[in-house]
């Protein structure tokens, strides 16, 4: 897990700190991984299974499509309309 958030920690400037938490509830396992970077919004994800690598896995994934999607829309840019 630290090595992959790690690396996607570098596709993000200025990465304050990620937090990892682990759940278990009966049979379910959750994995909740929060990243936070100054200037953007706070990544958010979560994974749900019955064992914890699969949670964390699925997690990680989500986390990665987030960092994508804020890589191309950082927060605090605003589109301004040509000829308008």
């Amino acid at each position: 897990a630290t090595r992959a958030l790690r690396k996607m920690a570098q596709r993000l400037d200025r990465v304050v700190d990620v937090t990892v938490r682990f759940h278990q509830d009966g049979p379910t396992r959750r994995v909740e991984l929060r990243l936070n970077a100054p200037g953007h919004r706070d990544l958010i994800s979560e994974g749900v299974a019955r064992y914890y690598g699969p949670a964390l896995n699925t997690a990680l994934a989500h986390l990665e499509s987030q960092v994508g999607h804020e890589r191309q829309n950082p927060k605090g840019k605003v589109r301004r309309l040509v000829g308008a």
